[in-house]
């Protein structure tokens, strides 16, 4: 892994209380969070660019509807007033948010992705992102999905669907890797 360019923005997706609704069902990766606010801290530290991605439903169910407390960021992974937040309704923190044209001004090229969930808003940013030319690197230690049920009625694990969803990723538009070696390269 190269040395990270001082404007690599950090890309926190969704990490929103409405993640810890037990409906979910169970997580792997407990120490995601953790992961995060490492990342994140050493973003603060050396001042670089920090998005957080919030997702709003379309749905009244839904817990991330807008006013419900479950949209809200969680405690320990707030934006500062400074850091760039934005709202998408879509997986893909690109689709209709304005994120490419606001990396472009800033001349980002580098992004570090983290969040939740991995087979889902990670994995469609993170595509999005490498098909758009930025240079991705997705942190698979601060990431986390669910168990999931597929078509067909079989449960995979959320360790197996995590696995997968990142293979996919490493395959053509991002570089997996861990907090680590992110760390030791900022």
């Amino acid at each position: 892994m190269q040395p990270l360019e001082t404007n690599a923005a950090l890309v926190i997706i969704d990490m929103q209380q409405g993640m810890n609704n037990p409906e979910l069902g169970r997580r792997n990766n407990p120490d995601a969070e953790l992961q995060m606010r490492h990342l994140l801290n050493a973003w603060r530290q050396t001042q670089r660019p920090v998005v957080h991605v919030r997702h709003m439903s379309r749905s009244p169910a839904s817990v991330f509807w807008p006013g419900q407390p479950g949209c809200q960021f969680q405690q320990a992974l707030n934006p500062l007033e400074h850091e760039h937040v934005l709202e998408k309704n879509v997986p893909d923190a690109f689709t209709t948010t304005g994120l490419e044209r606001w990396l472009h001004m800033r001349a980002i090229k580098q992004l570090v992705i983290v969040g939740v969930i991995t087979n889902n808003s990670v994995e469609a940013t993170a595509r999005s992102a490498g098909n758009l030319g930025f240079d991705v690197y997705v942190a698979a230690d601060a990431c986390y999905t669910f168990d999931q049920t597929d078509l067909s009625g079989r449960l995979w694990s959320a360790e197996d669907v995590h696995a997968l969803s990142l293979s996919n990723l490493a395959m053509d538009y991002a570089r997996v890797c861990n907090t680590d070696e992110i760390l030791a390269h900022c």
